[in-house]
């Protein structure tokens, strides 16, 4: 993980909000931050973050192939059948 960190704790970038956690889950989280040199403030952005950025791929991948032509479903049997694949 790479973690973005403030150099004064909170900055005027931050904003407060109220999450609930499954007990389990804010016990793993308390766990890690005491482990690490990292806050449960700290791990909660970077995870929400990381996943924010795979969705973002997931989309430019879609916008990059949005124009190529689409195979029906019998296409693509009848193409793996003929390559050997099924």
């Amino acid at each position: 993980m790479t973690f973005w960190r403030y150099s004064s704790g909170m900055s005027e970038k931050t904003r407060r909000a109220t999450i609930y956690l499954d007990s389990e889950l804010h016990r793993a989280l308390r766990l890690k931050a005491a482990d690490t040199e990292y806050s449960i403030s700290e791990l909660v952005n970077e995870a929400v973050r990381e996943s924010l950025s795979e969705d973002a791929d997931d989309l430019a991948v879609f916008d990059e192939r949005a124009h190529e032509p689409s195979l029906t479903f019998e296409a693509v049997v009848k193409d793996l059948r003929r390559r050997g694949r099924l």
